[in-house]
């Protein structure tokens, strides 16, 4: 019976233990959810098709160059004065005919439009693979940011519960220097107000870094019950005090941004068009050939020796000359020329993009830079003072109003070094990212 308790309760402890493991909510560090975004993000993969199915157009438009095979098989009845298909004889009885043929055709020369197309679609293929790749960047970047706004919410939840804690010991200070007649019912009263506003303020931080935790998972493409918990991350100061150079990093971003080769490539397929339009007014030459037989009723011969006699064979050559279609070629060499002009326009517009990410990120960063170090030593002289004012109250030397604008300034000085801390590695890595360069956190 012994034996039998022992290895019941082995049992259950093997379960319980196997149900901690698999209940046990994953850390993410930054690294973690780059790479699963960028294999599980939706708007990724509708990218990653948009490729795709630039990569088939590009295949099909090869194939324009082979010649076309058809087959072809017809039965047909006829009765009264009619013609005989196969004999072309005009018959006046019942006649039962089968054909039976193979044509091909190729296009020799159609106003150079297909070598066109074939480099059209390429520059096309081309251009896919970059706007795929300027898709992931705005990805990243934007799990780049809800990261850190995640960890900034995180940190501001670690304190807003110390100035609880301090609070409600307060409280408790309070109401037992009430209890011996040394502070009135406001000072107590007070007291308790600024402990409620606090607990307030918990509860606002840790919604707002769960709304984070949500933008987070949608990037992810997690399920919603699926429970995420992020990795916090090491300060670099060194990293973060590093010279520099916008003019270098702007010329870099020119060179590594997918978006500005897109745009060149753009007007480059823009061109391309334009070549295909004009080829509307050049001739086509295409060469045709066909075999084929076929059987009829009126013949006493054999289907099978009717299918010998009756082969025959064709070849030909068809020129198509362009005299008035219209004016469809000429406004398409005219909207293709507009779209030319169209695609530079929008280049200069990237450019100009890019250069207003690279200004705002650097001005941020040095901003950010200078506020960080400003606030470290804010931060340090109100820990200090509310340290100073906290054993005053102690002592009786100092109001629960003082000591409470002690005790917010203190928190407004954390809150402003944190937001500094993070803005600062947030334009940093933005600015390492656009030289090409890896985020790493």
């Amino acid at each position: 019976m012994k034996l039998y308790i022992f290895l019941t309760s082995l049992l259950f402890a093997q379960l319980a233990f196997g149900q901690d493991n698999t209940t046990a909510t994953k850390i993410w560090s930054f690294e973690d959810c780059l790479n699963y975004v960028i294999e599980n993000n939706i708007t990724i993969k509708d990218a990653s098709l948009n490729k795709s199915i630039a990569a088939v157009s590009y295949n099909k438009a090869k194939s324009s160059r082979l010649p076309n095979l058809i087959g072809s098989a017809s039965q047909n009845f006829s009765s009264g004065n009619t013609i005989d298909p196969i004999t072309s004889d005009y018959v006046t009885k019942q006649v039962n005919s089968t054909n039976l043929g193979v044509t091909s055709a190729i296009t020799l020369f159609q106003g150079n439009q297909i070598n066109n197309q074939i480099k059209q679609s390429k520059t096309l293929l081309e251009q896919s693979a970059l706007l795929e790749e300027e898709t992931k960047n705005s990805i990243i970047i934007s799990l780049l940011e809800s990261y850190l706004q995640a960890l900034f919410s995180k940190e501001d939840i670690v304190i807003s519960e110390n100035n609880l804690i301090a609070s409600e010991k307060q409280v408790e200070r309070a109401k037992a220097r009430l209890e011996a007649g040394a502070i009135t019912l406001s000072d107590f009263s007070e007291a308790q107000s600024q402990a409620a506003t606090n607990k307030y303020t918990v509860i606002a931080a840790k919604n707002k870094y769960q709304q984070y935790i949500i933008t987070l998972k949608q990037l992810l493409e997690l399920p919603p019950t699926t429970e995420l918990e992020i990795q916090t991350i090491d300060e670099n100061k060194e990293l973060l005090n590093l010279e520099l150079n916008k003019t270098e990093i702007y010329s870099k971003a020119l060179k590594h941004l997918p978006e500005v080769e897109a745009s060149k490539l753009n007007i480059t397929a823009s061109t391309q068009q334009l070549d295909i339009a004009k080829g509307g007014f050049l001739p086509t030459l295409s060469l045709s050939g066909s075999v084929g037989s076929g059987y009829t009723s009126v013949n006493s011969t054999s289907f099978i020796d009717q299918l010998d006699l009756n082969f025959n064979q064709k070849i030909g050559l068809s020129l198509s000359i362009p005299i008035f279609n219209r004016n469809q070629t000429k406004s398409a060499v005219k909207t293709a020329s507009y779209n030319i002009e169209k695609a530079e326009i929008q280049q200069q517009s990237i450019i100009k993009e890019v250069y207003k990410k690279v200004e705002t990120a650097y001005q941020n960063v040095v901003s950010s830079q200078e506020q960080l170090v400003a606030s470290e030593s804010s931060k340090e002289a109100a820990r200090q003072a509310y340290k100073l004012a906290q054993k005053k109250y102690e002592l009786g030397g100092l109001s629960i109003t003082d000591l409470v604008i002690s005790q917010n300034t203190y928190t407004n000085a954390q809150q402003n070094y944190i937001q500094a801390k993070y803005l600062t590695i947030l334009y940093h890595q933005l600015l390492q990212f656009y030289q090409g360069n890896n985020i790493k956190l």
